[in-house]
């Protein structure tokens, strides 16, 4: 019964990231500085668990101010009209001791579609104040251009800007609600 019930991300201990090549040679990494997410656990081994999460678009970060305006307007993720992407997940399996298959939909740009994430499982633990913390790290990939974000650039030589694979990272820290006692 330790592990049954709510819980909810730790954005202290968590972060969020995402990555695309640029220019077929490189690769650009960027992270959403504000989200949050929700765990309902019904299995003490959180397989079943039912999972949300969000994250707020114009808290899109890739370290270049030009560039994260550009990914924020309608080329891409359209801040102003789809301020959040948000996932839903539909199955959380347990594979092994240490590894679930996370599938949910997606959606960014009001364009919802199903994705299948791997998440490894790191454990849980008691922190100094007295709260239970559970760890995951969630790896993915989706079609950026299946999600409505289309902007194409190609170099004079013929070279693709911005990739259409997107490879999803996150490594999130979950702390347990605390129910209340009834009197």
């Amino acid at each position: 019964m330790a592990n049954i019930g709510s819980w909810v991300i730790d954005p202290m201990h968590s972060e969020v990231q995402f990555k695309v090549k640029h220019l077929v040679i490189s690769t650009v990494t960027g992270s959403f500085q504000q989200f949050d997410g929700k765990v309902e656990v019904t299995n003490e081994d959180f397989s079943g668990s039912k999972i949300t999460f969000s994250a707020d678009i114009d808290s899109i970060s890739t370290n270049n101010e030009q560039r994260d305006g550009h990914l924020k307007s309608d080329d891409f993720f359209n801040a102003a009209e789809f301020p959040k992407l948000t996932f839903e997940s539909t199955s959380f399996t347990r594979v092994d001791d240490e590894n679930f298959s996370l599938k949910g939909n997606l959606t960014i740009r009001d364009i919802t579609k199903e994705v299948e994430l791997n998440v490894e499982y790191g454990g849980v633990a008691d922190d100094f104040y007295g709260n239970t913390k559970s760890g995951f790290t969630v790896e993915g990939k989706i079609s950026r251009k299946a999600f409505g974000l289309k902007w194409d650039g190609v170099t004079e030589a013929g070279s693709v800007v911005v990739g259409d694979t997107i490879k999803l990272a996150a490594s999130v820290q979950f702390a347990k609600v605390k129910e209340e006692a009834t009197a």
